[in-house]
């Protein structure tokens, strides 16, 4: 099946996408909503300009939509959004990140079910140690971005996702009670490397910003890298 792939630039969409290719589909075009709202209930908003580097390491083309991040409203654009990928590309899906949001997962399938498209959410209610091992033992190069929950302070950030890291977040769930996985905001990602890629991602130059209750990794600079070198 030809699918498009709802692309945030972080784990979630990127295992996603992922599986379908290791199920046999093919990933016609990579979906990205940048939204101008920190606040959006959808959309995952750090470093979102940098997909473009993802999508040319994965050598797959991107549709590209602004949003405003309204609630509800910003579903429209979504919709735009695949109506678009369906034209170019004539997909018969998208793929989405979805792990336990039922508001973001209801939403996706509404507008699916509207435009007789399916929706793939793979990893829907997944266990969650289960997920973040096979990141790490499916060769997935993956940074943490962002942090807003107790227990997470800013020495994550730029951390890669390995076997030692989800230990330590086991520990802050047991503790804390936070999502391992980070569906609930807990913590955002950015993909450098994965099987997808043609090409790697080396993060060159970035600034941490610090809020009340959150930290976030901005990157400033980003290099695309043969995956031999």
């Amino acid at each position: 099946m030809k699918l498009g792939a709802l692309f945030s630039g972080g784990k979630d969409s990127a295992m996603a996408a992922y599986w379908a290719v290791r199920n046999g589909h093919k990933i016609a075009c990579l979906i990205t909503l940048i939204s101008e709202s920190s606040e959006s209930y959808m959309f995952h908003v750090p470093n979102i300009e940098w997909t473009k580097y993802q999508a040319e390491a994965m050598n797959i083309p991107q549709i590209i939509k602004k949003t405003k991040g309204e609630q509800e409203e910003e579903l429209k654009d979504l919709k735009s959004a695949v109506v678009e990928a369906m034209k170019k590309y004539h997909i018969e899906g998208i793929t989405a990140g979805a792990l336990a949001s039922n508001y973001q997962k209801k939403r996706v399938e509404k507008i699916c079910d509207e435009l007789n498209i399916e929706c793939i959410a793979p990893f829907w209610n997944y266990d969650d140690e289960k997920y973040m091992n096979e990141i790490v033992e499916n060769n997935f190069e993956v940074i943490i971005t962002s942090v807003s929950a107790e227990g997470l302070t800013s020495d994550f950030l730029g951390k890669k996702i390995n076997h030692e890291l989800i230990e330590k977040l086991k520990k802050i769930k047991q503790k804390n009670r936070i999502n391992l996985h980070g569906e609930g905001g807990e913590y955002e990602t950015f993909v450098l490397d994965c099987p997808l890629f043609k090409k790697r991602l080396v993060l060159r130059d970035f600034f941490i910003q610090k809020d009340n209750n959150s930290a976030s990794l901005v990157i400033k600079n980003l290099e695309t890298k043969p995956q031999n070198i």
